[in-house]
């Protein structure tokens, strides 16, 4: 059976039997009745091939661990004969489930223990500071996207008073997307370690382009098209702050995320999801209810159709970016727009001249154009931009899309003092809708699995919370009836 004597063991030729049948005739009922073999069994050493083969049952380890060796011989014996139903497994976990008692007073733990919780609260220190302070870089995002484009939307009203040509604002711009690339590098040759030259960047940016890089052939199928939404998001946009109110033009253009989500949903075939549906109905019919609140005018019908023109190509850029072009990085992002940049200004330039001499957007001289709102106005949409796009390194996403429809009550309250707007209860409502739909769109696809949990968590704490009180409130008159109850003993 592979077992052989250790030294001063038993003579030779005295067997030991340890294969007992498990039947009520022969088992013993008492470890006395074995106890000859239990003493000899305690000088056994099992050989090395049988602890391989019965390593499943861990009777083997248990007979030669411990910190004695056989500290427990009845329960070992017990194990290998399997007498009276035992189970070694079972045994053996519910030992080492057991709480091992310390060999040392509490005092000699006191310091272990106060390393690991201070070691615990270090960690849990640093997390929440860097949480807060992602946080706090989050408001300060948000409020310079909610400041950066409510001024831009302000000073677009105010420029037409004095410079009626939307098409030649969008297009001055729209030019300096070319300042991009610079600003990044700018930055680049700040933070980074390892310093690279412009031309060293550059070419490792363009192979978001593809592997030949930015060609000719790429630039005209893979950025001029974007080239052309762009300026008709932008051209709509100011378009629409001609005709109506920039309230309802900044609350309109928050219907672009849920136009975001439908395109996706079709074209990209993301995932489905209910909530999202629900907010692109409020969308849509807020869009409605905006309309019906100046009562079908003309004037404002056409004014809203422009804004959700410009959310529609606003939407349809980025879906198109993220099938043709997929994600980018910030270099690449930054060569990209600088890319559009320079295709303005070689191919759009055409445009404003067309209308200047058509008389289209006519200006009397050039010195009537109040450049420093056509600067200031492109200082402020350059810096919505980038913040927008480069905003992730330091703060949520979702925070960043707070700041747009933050800016609705800003325009709302500018509004209010400038201009003759009546917020009736339409327009409160439809306003209310919109920036409802608005927020559901920025809820995370897994929201409802975190909800869930969120749920049960707080059931299973109520649970906890209501065993511990019943408990309490058992153990109470028990502990009163031990103390209350007399003692006899003389």
């Amino acid at each position: 059976m592979g077992i052989r004597e250790f030294p001063g063991s038993a003579p030779r030729g005295k067997s030991i039997a340890i294969g007992m049948r498990r039947s009520p005739d022969v088992s013993p009922r008492r470890l006395s009745d074995i106890s000859p073999q239990l003493r000899q069994l305690k000088y056994l050493v099992v050989d090395e091939a049988i602890k391989e083969d019965l390593k499943w049952s861990r009777s083997v380890e248990d007979l030669t661990s411990g910190p004695v060796g056989l500290t427990s011989i009845e329960e070992r014996i017990l194990r290998i004969t399997g007498y009276y139903g035992y189970q070694p497994w079972a045994a053996s976990y519910k030992r080492e489930e057991r709480p091992r008692e310390s060999p040392g007073p509490a005092e000699a733990q006191a310091p272990a223990g106060g390393e690991a919780s201070g070691r615990t609260s270090h960690r849990c220190w640093r997390c929440s500071q860097a949480q807060l302070k992602k946080i706090f870089w989050g408001v300060a995002v948000v409020l310079c996207v909610c400041s950066s484009w409510a001024g831009a939307t302000q000073l677009a009203k105010l420029t037409f008073r004095k410079f009626d040509a939307p098409f030649t604002l969008t297009w001055f711009a729209t030019n300096w997307n070319f300042l991009f690339f610079p600003l990044y590098y700018a930055g680049h040759v700040c933070k980074s370690a390892e310093k690279q030259s412009v031309k060293q960047r550059y070419r490792e940016c363009c192979r978001f382009f593809g592997d030949n890089g930015l060609t000719l052939k790429v630039f005209f199928t893979k950025a001029a098209p974007f080239g052309v939404l762009w300026t008709l998001t932008n051209y709509l946009y100011l378009h629409a702050i001609k005709k109506i109110n920039t309230t309802d033009v900044s609350v309109l253009f928050c219907c672009n995320k849920a136009f975001v989500f439908l395109l996706s949903w079709t074209v990209l075939r993301d995932r489905f999801m209910g909530v999202r549906i629900v907010a692109a109905i409020l969308a849509i019919a807020g869009i409605v209810m905006m309309t019906y609140a100046d009562g079908f005018h003309s004037h404002s019908v056409i004014g809203i159709a422009l804004v959700v023109g410009s959310a529609s190509m606003s939407a349809l850029y980025k879906v198109l970016f993220k099938l043709l072009l997929g994600s980018a990085k910030f270099g690449e992002a930054a060569l990209f727009l600088s890319v559009l940049g320079v295709f303005n200004i070689l191919f759009i330039t055409c445009i404003p001249i067309i209308l200047y001499f058509t008389k289209v957007e006519h200006w009397s001289s050039f010195d009537d154009i109040p450049w420093g709102n056509l600067c200031g106005f492109s200082v402020l949409l350059l810096t919505f931009n980038i913040v927008l796009n480069f905003g992730i390194a330091v703060t949520y996403p979702t925070l960043m899309s707070l700041g747009i429809v933050l800016s609705v009550p800003v325009n709302a309250v500018v509004d209010h003092y400038t201009s003759k707007i009546v917020f009736n209860g339409v327009r409160v409502i439809a306003i209310i809708i919109i920036g409802l739909g608005f927020l559901l769109l920025l809820l995370p696809e897994e929201w409802d699995v975190w909800l869930i949990k969120l749920l049960t968590r707080l059931k299973v704490r109520k649970k906890e919370e209501a065993a511990e009180g019943g408990a309490d409130v058992g153990l109470g008159p028990q502990s009163k009836s031990r103390r209350a109850r007399p003692s006899f003993a003389r």
